[in-house]
């Protein structure tokens, strides 16, 4: 039996080549599209299995984190309480004439103080009240003046400084008049008036 006949061997010959054509159809067919089928369902796998274990960190980490918004809304209405809130006019007179009394500075309020949106940062959650003030003092007094102003203020700028000579006769030889603008954060969730 080791001879075959030509017409066994060529039948033995399109009985392998539509054996293989069947295996190369099946995989085509049903084996390939399972295994895609399978690669997407292990991939959502492990993205839930990522989600989770994210949601576990988060619920692992609760306390720790209402401890931070706790710390971060305490800091927030903490450095709200030094911004303007209730009547514009009132603080700014206040501030001043509390602020002034421990410097050679004499310092007046030049017109109304006007509030409007911060014109340094777009869509600014907070407005600006913006004050114009002139005076008289001495170049080392106004210096310090406006350094600790600035530094107990954190939310208020001193902008538009101009320095002038005071006067020629007498004491006034050394001082200097000046004019300049006060912008201070208004507080939005302040008492209002």
């Amino acid at each position: 039996m080791n001879k075959l006949t030509k017409e066994m061997r060529d039948r033995l010959i399109l009985v392998s080549m539509g054996t293989l054509a069947a295996l190369i159809l099946i995989g085509y067919l049903l084996i390939q599209p399972a295994y895609n089928r399978t690669s997407r369902i292990n991939a959502q796998n492990n993205r839930a299995r990522n989600t989770l274990q994210s949601m576990e960190d988060g619920i692992k980490n609760a306390d720790t984190i209402a401890a931070e918004a706790m710390d971060l809304s305490y800091t927030l209405s903490h450095t709200e309480g030094d911004m303007v809130s209730g009547d514009p006019n009132a603080w700014v007179y206040d501030t001043i004439r509390n602020f002034k009394g421990r410097y050679k500075v004499d310092i007046s309020v030049n017109g109304q103080p006007s509030t409007g949106d911060v014109d340094f940062l777009p869509r600014f959650p907070y407005k600006q009240l913006r004050v114009a003030v002139n005076g008289t003092a001495y170049y080392h007094d106004l210096g310090t003046f406006i350094a600790d102003f600035e530094n107990t203020f954190p939310h208020a700028r001193i902008v538009n400084l101009n320095l002038e000579p005071a006067g020629s006769a007498g004491d006034n030889v050394e001082k200097l008049t000046f004019s300049m603008d006060i912008i201070a954060l208004v507080n939005p969730n302040g008492p209002q008036s």
